[in-house]
């Protein structure tokens, strides 16, 4: 029985075959239509031969049978309406006899059919559908289809291109462009719209257009489409999308966009649109995360007492409060010691038998992991625990396991452990100013700069406390307070800062890292302010240096200082970059990539990756260091938006395979900053192979980016490769220094902290 149904099934597809040929014999002979697609191929045919008819009257008829014939087609989106393909072949026909016709209606009639035609028929290049669109009659443009209006669009665009270099007059292009515009906008093609807008340069026309319905849809196209646009054109867009947000009443839209585009009028204009309370909080919150400095008038906000409330909120007065409210809600006020984070018991034997011994650099480590995790919490194990008679001031004790300027870090940890909390801070580091050692006093200078970090006071305690010690004979002293102002003032743009610190710039007597550190307290100061006076100062003790000096690794931190002050400026660096060409050729490299890295940060100009990894294929022998810039510059450009991001992880890829020692040591540093506080897994498998590289500067970088793109996340898979790497290296002490503090980083503020400086939605990026 079972072959029986087999033959059958055979049998069946053999008929069908034959069939299929059969049909496909017929096609061949004549094109074999349905009888309805016949009669329509005829009858179309019967219309174009009466529209060449004498009568007006028979032409009429014709034309408009034609009309609503192609109107009321529809098709598959893959094939041709039937009724533009039957036409296909009368094209020409049609044309020619329309250039015979006298002016009338019914040539108008016709050249709307054949702007139709022309969508399918019209060779590259020739734009006859808007052409005879132009001739047409005026009407209602969406009733041909979408496919049609979007093919006009395309063509108003090549023709707006020609008649601009033509200078020839635009004005029915822009009255359809109107028409289309509205189309769109209606059918949910707002970035089509947008599209044609900035074809034809008028995106002021937007905003007739934008309902409560559509404005978000089209804002988000404009602000993305912003990132890939050359400049000016880029803040003329930002500058649609912020007015047609305010509008529409999206204050912290709007506010975002205004400190995208750097314009504090525009935020002003925020405030003094809004009359919510509560809304102008969270508009304070946004300023304060940004940390820009911004005093709020009478103007923006009436109410006195308000005022205060909200100017405290952008002041950051009470971020420690709410941190620590945070912190009890989620229960995590438990402070944590270093063996917390180590876990040496989850590994074997050999690497625990090492740590017993009590070396300067393990403490001082664990100095550094301490303040990392328990940064401001107010609280931990080893710098605030209160002196009980029997433990006899264990907090003074911790201090001095340290050497020199491990007492330093010591002391400044503190500041770390009570970030924010002004009041108290400043209490507890009080004891330290009295200490008879400078390395002790250096660390509190410092640690009060870190305590006063992105809080604005107006009593300046930092300013009175640390003023005196910037002119002591001291050098750490010196250092610590100079940078302890630059970090209790970065951004702040403070003008008795300067006066105070450049003079140290241009001071004969101050040793090379003093001068150093000036520079950089300076560029945290004025970052992102292009302040020419700070500049000059910059410049000139450049230009000073012997070349002895410039050989010494500290130098390299003055071009960062003025880079700093350009920090995503653009453009703005372009006359600083000409004088930095005149440098001692030592440093001039150097100056000049780390000028244009910091200049483009965050600006993802794909330019810019493209000529700094030109400088990283170049093969050097003269011992010169600017590629290591370069490439840090490729991350700190490519890290404004996710493509960009994983295109410069692929290039860095390369530059590993490929590039010169020097460059394989900074690459490591690259993919830390480029994906920092955001662990990407194949950036964590890239770091970890790196991290047992046989070059141990390498190996070294690798450990600490694998702290930074963990920073404040507490990533499991990140802290077991570091708890292995440690037993890995116990023998090695600077690696084991390295793999100590990655762990601190990646439980920074036991992971309620985050070193990423982009916020509200990877828009904005903190300078």
């Amino acid at each position: 029985m079972a072959p029986e149904p087999n033959r059958a099934g055979n049998g069946a597809s053999t008929s069908g075959t034959a069939k299929d040929e059969a049909a496909a014999k017929k096609k061949i002979e004549s094109e074999d239509l349905s009888d309805e697609d016949l009669a329509l191929k005829q009858q179309l045919e019967l219309y174009v031969e009466r529209v060449q008819d004498t009568d007006p009257g028979l032409q009429k008829v014709a034309l408009e049978s034609m009309r609503q014939e192609i109107r009321t087609s529809t098709s598959s989106m893959t094939s041709v309406p039937k009724p533009l393909k039957f036409l296909r072949p009368h094209y020409g026909t049609l044309k020619a006899y329309y250039e015979t016709m006298v002016e009338s209606e019914l040539k108008k009639y016709l050249a709307d059919i054949l702007s139709v035609l022309a969508l399918t028929m019209s060779a590259e290049g020739e734009r006859e559908s808007l052409k005879y669109r132009l001739l047409g009659s005026e009407g209602d443009i969406g009733s041909w289809g979408h496919e049609y209006v979007r093919n006009l669009a395309g063509e108003i665009a090549q023709e707006y291109a020609k008649r601009q270099s033509e200078e020839a007059p635009i004005d029915d292009l822009m009255e359809l462009v109107k028409q289309i515009v509205a189309f769109h906008m209606k059918h949910n093609a707002e970035p089509e719209a947008v599209d044609l807008l900035m074809e034809v340069e008028d995106l002021d026309m937007l905003t007739e257009h934008v309902d409560k319905t559509n404005f978000k849809r089209t804002c988000l196209y404009l602000t993305s489409s912003a990132r890939y646009l050359p400049g000016p054109d880029d803040m003329l867009v930002l500058d649609i999308a912020f007015s047609i947000y305010l509008k529409f009443e999206e204050f912290p839209n709007a506010l975002q966009i205004a400190l995208f585009m750097d314009n504090l009028l525009h935020v002003r204009t925020v405030f003094t649109s809004c009359h919510d309370v509560l809304r102008k909080k969270q508009f304070c919150y946004i300023l304060a995360r940004h940390g820009i400095t911004f005093e709020l008038d009478e103007e923006m906000v009436n109410d006195d007492e308000e005022r205060e409330v909200l100017q405290d909120i952008i002041n950051n007065s009470k971020l420690s409060e709410g941190y620590l409210t945070l912190a009890r809600d989620i229960e995590v006020m438990e402070p944590k010691s270093p063996e917390d984070i180590y876990k040496a018991h989850l590994l074997d034997g050999r690497a625990s038998a090492g740590a017993s011994v009590d070396s300067a650099r393990q403490n001082l480590a664990a100095t550094f992991v301490n303040a990392f995790v328990n940064a401001g919490f107010g609280q931990d194990k080893l710098m605030t625990v209160a002196s009980d008679s029997s433990s006899s001031g264990s907090s003074g004790n911790w201090l001095f396991k340290n050497k020199e300027h491990g007492k330093t870090s010591a002391a400044a940890s503190l500041g770390m452990i009570l970030l924010w909390d002004v009041d108290s801070g400043l209490a507890q580091l009080d004891k330290y100013f009295h200490s008879n050692d400078n390395h002790v006093i250096a660390g509190a200078l410092l640690g009060v700069g870190i305590v006063n970090c992105s809080i604005k006071n107006d009593c300046d305690p930092a300013m009175a406390l640390l003023g005196d010690f910037i002119d002591k004979e001291d050098s750490s002293t010196r250092i610590g307070a100079i940078m302890g102002l630059g970090i209790a003032y970065a951004g702040s743009q403070n003008e008795q800062l300067r006066y105070k610190l450049a003079p140290i710039l241009s001071d004969p007597k101050a040793s090379l890292d003093v001068i150093a550190f000036t520079a950089i307290a300076l560029g945290l100061i004025y970052v992102g302010s292009c302040n020419e006076e700070v500049a000059q100062a910059i410049i000139f003790t450049l230009m000073d240096r012997s070349e002895s000096e410039l050989g010494e690794p500290l130098t390299r931190l003055l071009p960062l200082g003025l880079g700093l002050l350009y920090l995503g400026k653009q453009e703005s660096v372009e006359a600083t970059a000409e004088v930095s060409k005149t440098f001692n050729e030592k440093i001039r490299k150097y100056c000049d990539m780390t000028l244009l890295s910091c200049a483009y940060a965050g600006t993802g100009n794909v330019l810019k990756v493209q000529n700094l990894l030109g400088h990283c294929s170049q093969h050097l022998d003269k011992g010169e260091m600017h590629q290591g810039p370069a490439v840090l510059g490729i991350a700190m450009v490519a890290m404004a938006e996710e493509l960009g991001v994983e295109m410069a992880i692929r290039s860095l890829e390369h530059l590993l395979q490929y590039g010169e020692q020097n460059i394989r040591r900074a690459v490591p540093l690259a993919l830390g900053l480029l994906c920092i506080s955001n662990p990407k897994v194949n950036v964590m498998d890239t770091l970890s192979r790196l991290s047992h590289d046989t070059d141990s500067e390498v190996a070294m970088a690798a450990v600490i980016s694998l702290g930074l793109i963990g920073a404040g996340t507490n990533n499991a898979r990140i802290a077991g490769m570091l708890r292995n790497l440690s037993s890995y290296y116990y023998k090695d002490t600077s690696l084991l220094f390295c793999v100590r503090i990655a762990q601190g980083l990646v439980h920074l503020g036991k992971g309620l902290l985050t070193l990423n400086p982009y916020h509200s939605d990877r828009v904005l990026l903190s300078p």
